[in-house]
């Protein structure tokens, strides 16, 4: 591989000093770092040790000093509510300042906790900058989790003000976030002291006097605050994940690498313009949408697109195509997921010609793995760049790309092309040996990593060690499993736990089984995810009755949904649950989820050496084929 960007991620690993330090020139810093990278303390490493600076001055006040105040910051495109309507960088300033006001009104100081739980508005941004502008730490909750989920992260966080809205809207139905907001809090054993509720016409919610705030007489009544220099190492933000356990891992981002990691992304991979708009069709509960609807947008001075729809339905699979063309968008980022519902309603692309699409530049597509039929069919339809790139909520930008705004390569279906800027990748096999070009093995990443990742856990450090640092000696374990092939093309293939990937969406079937083996007459479960040609995948449970349960299977089967659902939220995709008389598992007792999966998939598959009865395997595949599944190609 040679060309402009060889050159470029050449210097990246050997003089990461060098080149960070250059990118960093792009960031408003209140005080210079005493050194670009802190290598004292392997494997914990941080980036611009010294420097200081605040986030939310470079993503919304230096614009504003710049003269470029009446440029659009963000842009609320909500088919939903069948509004449009547009903020610019002075407005946008004004409104974080005096929602810090407010915030700190109600105790919150530097380094304190903001939870975030909000649909896809733009006070939600507006909650995350106050909170960046402060020195606060926010933590997003997706909307769509339900209470049981959002208490988890309250007693983790601990923060002192939850910021929340009324409701949610989706297509044709209201969600009411309070009494889901009210449960968690209930639920939670560390107890919040204040909440701040954004009051959407479409369902209003009853204040509780004393501990809920409404968010527009607040705002009006606070004073505008200004920006709290923080330290480059500080925390910016907290974003939980799931992990194998189903307890969720506090993902930490600190503010310095972030921002310059951030800024230089949007250019070096997305070749975005300041003033342009960009859209990241996403939401701001994960961590597409911290990264690519809310800051780097904002950091490099473009107009950030905040939809509140579907890609299919509001009204039509034509949405997309006409939110590009109504604000001239060049650069969309999205989910495969979304590519597949527009397909599935419009095979021949018959809406995509209704549209001016001559401002599109790229489409960039992660949070799973890009099936070539999909990007095929959007690089026919579209006729630009599609371009598939890989990443993680620990990353917070792409370990492997298409850098566009460097040098645009060739595409090779099925891969995420090559390694980022201060991306060392290898294929390791179970040993810790680096297998040949072309191997399958663990995908894992040299340390140091660049600046933007995750430089811990929240208060779990040695859980920070143990799940990514101590299986691979001096590397990061990406729990993805692929190849690189001669050329140094990166091809992600699966994962090697058991975190499913529905929709784009990190999912723990850890967690779910939890949830089954809540249920009265459920004795053992287990879940898997199965590929399912739409979402990536779905989960599928398998639960095993305890002795003399007499109820009906289908009953059970609807309550097991209906559990899941209460407890985890519609996100997680949880549709359907078979009784099977027993689990496969091996001699020490953990069960073969694997290959279930694979039986389940219709893919072929070794007996496993440990197996307690392989019988049980046979009877795993008879329920399965019974029930639509394990069909061989």
């Amino acid at each position: 591989m040679t060309g402009p960007f060889s050159a470029l991620h050449h210097r990246s690993l050997t003089d990461p000093e060098g080149f960070w330090g250059e990118a960093a020139g792009k960031i408003d810093w209140y005080e210079p770092w005493e050194r670009v990278l802190d290598d004292a303390n392997p494997p914990f490493y941080r980036w611009f040790k010294g420097g200081v600076l605040n986030t939310c001055h470079n993503a919304v006040d230096r614009h504003v000093a710049a003269g470029r105040g009446d440029q659009p910051a963000i842009i609320h495109d909500s088919p939903v509510t069948d509004s449009i309507f547009t903020i610019t960088y002075r407005d946008l300033q004004d409104r974080v300042a005096r929602m810090g006001g407010v915030l700190r009104g109600l105790g919150v100081e530097k380094g304190d906790r903001v939870i975030v739980y909000m649909p896809m508005v733009p006070e939600a941004l507006v909650a995350m900058l106050a909170c960046a502008r402060i020195g606060a730490i926010h933590s997003v909750v997706f909307g769509g989790f339900a209470a049981r989920e959002l208490a988890t992260r309250i007693d983790d966080a601990q923060p002192k003000v939850i910021v929340s809205a009324s409701c949610g809207i989706e297509p044709g139905r209201v969600i009411a976030y309070k009494p889901m907001l009210d449960a968690a809090i209930d639920q939670a054993t560390h107890k919040v002291g204040s909440t701040v509720i954004l009051q959407r016409p479409q369902c209003e919610a009853a204040l509780i006097a004393g501990r809920d705030h409404d968010w527009q007489a607040a705002s009006a009544a606070a004073s505008p605050v200004d920006c709290v220099p923080v330290l480059a190492t500080d925390p910016l933000y907290i974003l939980y994940t799931s992990g194998t356990t189903g307890q969720p891992k506090g993902i930490v981002r600190d503010n310095g690498g972030h921002a310059v990691a951030l800024s230089w992304t949007m250019e070096g991979i997305y070749g975005a313009r300041p003033g342009e708009a960009y859209w990241a069709a996403s939401d701001v509960g994960w961590v597409v949408g911290h990264s690519y609807i809310v800051y780097a947008p904002l950091l490099h001075g473009c107009t950030t697109i905040v939809f509140e729809g579907k890609p299919v339905g509001t009204p039509d699979a034509g949405t997309f195509w006409r939110v590009i063309s109504q604000h001239k968008i060049p650069t969309m980022f999205t989910a495969p997921t979304a590519l597949r519902a527009i397909r599935r309603e419009d095979p021949e692309g018959r809406l995509i010609r209704d549209y001016d699409l001559s401002s599109y530049r790229a489409l960039f597509l992660a949070g799973e793995r890009s099936d070539p039929e999909t990007v095929r069919w959007a690089e026919t339809q579209l006729k630009v760049p599609v371009i598939d790139h890989w990443w993680q909520t620990e990353t917070g930008w792409a370990i492997a790309g298409n850098p566009m705004g460097v040098e645009l390569m060739p595409v090779k279906y099925g891969s995420a092309t090559v390694a980022m800027p201060g991306w060392d990748m290898k294929v390791l096999d179970f040993d810790g040996g680096e297998v040949p070009a072309g191997d399958i093995g663990a995908l894992v990443a040299k340390l140091p990593m660049p600046p933007g990742t995750f430089p811990t856990l929240w208060n779990a450090e040695q859980r920070y060690r143990d799940a990514y640092l101590s299986e691979y000696d001096g590397y990061y374990k990406t729990g993805d499993a692929g190849f690189i092939d001669a050329d140094g093309y990166v091809h992600v293939m699966t994962r090697v736990d058991d975190v499913i990937n529905v929709a784009g969406h990190r999912l723990s079937t850890g967690g779910m089984e939890e949830v089954l083996a809540t249920h009265p007459a459920v004795a053992e479960c287990a879940v898997i995810g199965v590929n399912d040609q739409l979402k990536g995948m779905l989960p599928l449970g398998l639960v095993v009755l305890k002795a003399g349960v007499d109820q009906a299977h289908g009953d059970i089967v609807k309550e097991l949904v209906g559990l899941v659902r209460s407890e985890i939220g519609a996100v997680a995709a949880f549709k359907t649950a078979l009784v099977v008389d027993r689990l496969p598992k091996t001699r020490s007792g953990k069960i073969l989820r694997g290959t279930m999966k694979k039986i389940a998939d219709g893919d072929s598959y070794t007996m496993p050496a440990t197996i307690d009865d392989p019988v049980i395997l046979e009877e795993i595949q008879g329920a399965l084929q019974t029930a639509g599944y394990a069909q061989t190609a």
